[in-house]
């Protein structure tokens, strides 16, 4: 079948032609060969003069244009040309920079080196892996320190025994109470600051550090039972004015105790029932991530706060007990059930712990809003201005209205005036010439009630921050935020060497700080000889410095005259505490800067559901 011409007529030739078709033609070149169809006369003639004019002078048309076929597109060859053109130009302009950037030797910037309290937080750490009693790890990373107190306990009905947790200070003794709320501090801090912890790498050693408290914590009682009728209050001990063998009578090492270490049982106890709850319930908010240890650390704190809300046992703990009362003697309970229900509130949503925290009996019970300076110190004695400024976050970042809004803006306005407290202007309390407050009346030892405070300002300062506010109010006066931290960094600064005496009170900072720590571990050389109970006196009473730097640990500190004497026989110098350090920590991580500021605001919250709407009580009935 031939295609019809458009001009009209076939393009058959004739019937004997074998003059290819148009299509034909493309196919083998577009080419005739003009001498031999002017040879062929005949066939010549029949030719008509519109097809002959056709086919003699197609040679004479305008090129075609050649294309490049990619199968999934056609490209005209100008146009491929401009495309990698277009690649070759982008290329030098983009990729040859990047290739040569990448050859050259590379400089990075240098790290932002750590400030001061990073530095000091790294050591402050350290303390608490020396104050470990029990199994030591082999990460321990403390050279003189090994196994000891593996028979504490023995001498309970408790086949678990007692073995592991912290030795309090520079003796053997474990002391249940402060031990608790240096737990419940160590895990505070890591709650409102875990982002700096991370990027300064001190995460995972508070975790472990808090994790080795808190495991011994849970053998203390029977913790896995809904109610309990004692608590393992102490191990070890020594009676005022003893001259039998005793943790403070002896001065031995805890890898060489020799004399009888008893475990003191409570039946009674509020208090230290109360701060175990509390450490307890902080760290299971630590350690969300594992579900079974963090649901095991509730449990626990619920079934002690059972105890402490027995009416039956509201006792001080430390009553009548002549192995506690001369050294953690507690005051009351009442700051523990309001400190206590504010983290089991956090730990578990439930609202019958806020409701008891805002039970006005719990403030008036305990003075809260007394305004009585010695209730605004921060101790392991007195937890009320934390538990009240734990609840004003509540406040500030839940604002769950009615019906704890009355008492916790009543809490707001209690932690403000104790801000304003701190501040030297209002003289509420002294001051050393050198700067330092006076938070115990000049009384020794008063650098761990400093660095609460501190820690407490500082802490405040970052809420409103947070919460973009910039400042509070001290009556009519108005007071940056900036205040607090100003106030903060210069205890912090005294403790850190900026004082009269130009000594760190931080054991292993800076060039000049205590030598002859009032501790037996550090004072005895590991030579791995055994010192009798008398025969570690000699190193009690020697001049030379300590053969064992206890880094990080902070000292009792300076008497009101800034005045400071390194001797291991005076105590209220030289010998740090377990509590005093977990202050200590929260201050300094509080305060690092090399990784920026600011709080967690929502991890401490995390196991509170939303509040609903609720209604506030209906008006009492009309009455003629």
């Amino acid at each position: 079948m031939h295609s019809r011409n458009q001009w009209g007529g076939s393009f058959e030739l004739s019937s004997n032609s074998e003059v290819p078709s148009g299509d034909e033609t493309s196919r083998t070149g577009d080419q005739w060969d003009k001498a031999a169809l002017l040879d062929h006369g005949n066939r010549r003639e029949g030719l008509d003069e519109t097809l002959q004019s056709w086919i003699l002078e197609r040679p004479n048309m305008k090129k075609k244009t050649k294309y490049v076929d990619f199968g999934c597109i056609v490209l005209s060859h100008k146009a491929l040309k401009w495309i990698f053109g277009i690649i070759f130009v982008g290329f030098c302009a983009i990729g040859l920079p990047i290739i040569i950037a990448k050859a050259l030797p590379k400089h990075h910037p240098s790290p932002i080196p750590p400030d001061n309290y990073t530095l000091a937080l790294h050591k402050a750490l350290r303390f608490f892996n020396a104050q470990k009693s029990g199994r030591l790890p082999k990460s321990n990373g403390i050279s003189w320190r090994r196994n000891s107190g593996l028979q504490d306990g023995k001498d309970t009905d408790d086949k678990k025994g007692l073995v592991g947790g912290y030795y309090d200070a520079g003796d053997n003794i474990k002391f249940h109470f402060p031990m608790s709320f240096a737990m419940t501090m160590l895990s505070w801090s890591v709650l409102e600051y875990k982002q700096k912890y991370m990027a300064v790498n001190e995460y995972n050693h508070a975790r472990e550090l808090i994790k080795w408290g808190t495991d011994y914590l849970l053998l203390t009682f029977n913790s896995s039972a809904s109610k309990i009728n004692k608590i393992y209050a102490q191990v070890g001990g020594s009676l005022n004015g003893s001259r039998t063998p005793d943790d403070h009578y002896c001065w031995q090492k805890p890898e060489d105790m020799s004399y009888p270490r008893p475990t003191t049982t409570v039946f009674e106890g509020p208090d230290l029932a109360g701060e175990m709850a509390a450490a307890l319930a902080a760290a299971s908010i630590v350690f969300l991530d594992d579900a079974a240890y963090s649901k095991k650390l509730v449990k626990g704190a619920e079934t002690a706060f059972a105890f402490a809300r027995d009416f039956g046992k509201r006792s001080t703990y430390s009553r009548g007990k002549p192995y506690i009362e001369p050294f953690y003697n507690s005051s009351g309970y009442f700051d523990e059930y309001m400190w206590g229900g504010a983290w089991l509130y956090f730990a578990t949503g439930n609202t019958t712990y806020i409701s008891l925290a805002t039970n006005p009996d719990v403030p008036k019970n305990s003075k809260a809003f007394y305004m009585k300076p010695d209730l605004s110190v921060l101790s392991w004695d007195n937890k009320l201005p934390a538990a009240m400024l734990l609840l004003t976050r509540v406040r500030m970042f839940l604002n769950p209205g009615y019906p704890y809004e009355d008492m916790l803006s009543m809490y707001h306005n209690v932690t403000s005036l104790t801000m304003c407290s701190y501040l030297h202007q209002f003289n509420v309390f002294k001051w050393t010439n050198g700067g330092l407050i006076q938070l115990n009346h000049g009384q020794p030892q008063s650098l761990q009630y400093v660095v609460n405070a501190a820690f407490l300002a500082s802490l405040f300062a970052d809420y409103m921050e947070a919460k973009g506010v910039p400042g509070w109010y001290c009556g009519p006066n108005f007071f940056p935020i900036s205040v607090l931290k100003s106030f903060a960094t210069s205890q912090m600064d005294y403790i850190m060497g900026k004082n009269p005496m130009n000594m760190s009170y931080i054991v292993g900072y800076g060039e000049k700080f205590p030598r002859h720590v009032h501790h037996r571990g550090a004072s005895i050389p590991n030579d791995h000889k055994n010192y009798s109970c008398t025969g570690g006196w000699k190193w009690r009473d020697s001049p030379d410095r300590n053969p064992n730097n206890v880094t990080g640990a902070m000292v009792g500190g300076p008497n009101p005259f800034d005045q400071f004497h390194d001797s291991r026989k005076n105590y209220n110098y030289t010998e740090p505490t377990l509590a005093g350090n977990a202050g200590l920590v929260a201050a300094l991580i509080s305060l690092t800067s090399t990784t920026g500021s600011g709080i967690d605001v929502n991890t401490i919250f995390e196991a509170i559901p939303p509040f609903g709407p609720e209604n506030p009580p209906p008006p009492p009935p009309w009455k003629p």
